[in-house]
C-alpha cells in the first residue's frame, strides 16, 4: 500500500482538474482535512497502521468526486478511489474500506466505528475553528457561483445556526478540540443575525 504515492497523485490530479468556482471544495480543504485526522488519530492514540493509512487515504480522496460531479460527489469519488488505488498496491479489501470511510462523510453523518467517526470530525473540522466564518463564506460563494443557492446574508447565517444545531462531534477528542469555539462561533452567528433585524 503506497499511501505517498496516492496521496501525491490525486493531489496533483485536484490541483489540474478541480472547477476553479469551487471556493470552499479545494485542494486545500482536502489538506486540511488531511491534517485534522492525525491530529485526531494521534489524540485519540489510534496506533493501528494500516487502519491510519486507510483513513489518510480517504481523506484526501473524499472529496475527489468534486472533478467530476457537485450532487453525490461521494459516489464519485469512491469511482476514483477504486479506479486509481489498486496501482499503488491497494487490495480490493482495503480499497472497499476507504470506499465505506468516504461514503460515511456523506451528510447527515452517521458513522459508527471509531475511524468513520475521525474522518466525519475532521471533515468538518472548521465549525469549532475561529477561521470557520472564512470557511463558511467560501461555502457560501461556492454555492452561488455553482447555482446550489443563492443566499442574502441572513439566509445563509440562518442555515448555518440550522446546521450547527444538527451537527455534532462524534469523537471525545473532537469535542475536547473544537466544541467550545463551535459553542462561540454559534453565539457570533446569533448575534450578527440579531443585528441583521
Amino acid at each position: 500500500m503506497d499511501f505517498t504515492g496516492a496521496r501525491i497523485h490525486i493531489l496533483d490530479r485536484l490541483r489540474n482538474e478541480l472547477n476553479p468556482l469551487l471556493t470552499y471544495h479545494t485542494v486545500e480543504h482536502t489538506l486540511d482535512m488531511h491534517r485534522a485526522a492525525i491530529r485526531l488519530m494521534d489524540m485519540e492514540k489510534f496506533d493501528d497502521e494500516r487502519e491510519r493509512l486507510l483513513i489518510e487515504t480517504a481523506a484526501v480522496y473524499h472529496d475527489a468526486g468534486m472533478m467530476v460531479s457537485y450532487n453525490d460527489h461521494e459516489t464519485q469519488s469512491v469511482l476514483i478511489a477504486g479506479k486509481t488505488l489498486p496501482s499503488f498496491g491497494y487490495s480490493l479489501e482495503e480499497i472497499d474500506e476507504v470506499a465505506g470511510l468516504i461514503l460515511v462523510t456523506r451528510l447527515p453523518q452517521m458513522p459508527s466505528t471509531l475511524p468513520e467517526k475521525i474522518l466525519c470530525d475532521a471533515d468538518l473540522d472548521s465549525l469549532g475553528r475561529d477561521d470557520f466564518f472564512i470557511q463558511s463564506f467560501q461555502l457560501q460563494l461556492e454555492w452561488k457561483l455553482n447555482g446550489i443557492a443563492q443566499t442574502t446574508l441572513e439566509e445563509w447565517l440562518r442555515f448555518e445556526v440550522k446546521f450547527f444545531n444538527s451537527h455534532e462531534y462524534f469523537t471525545k477528542s473532537g469535542r475536547e478540540l473544537r466544541q467550545e469555539q463551535k459553542r462561540k462561533n454559534l453565539l457570533e452567528i446569533e448575534n450578527i443575525l440579531g443585528k441583521l433585524k
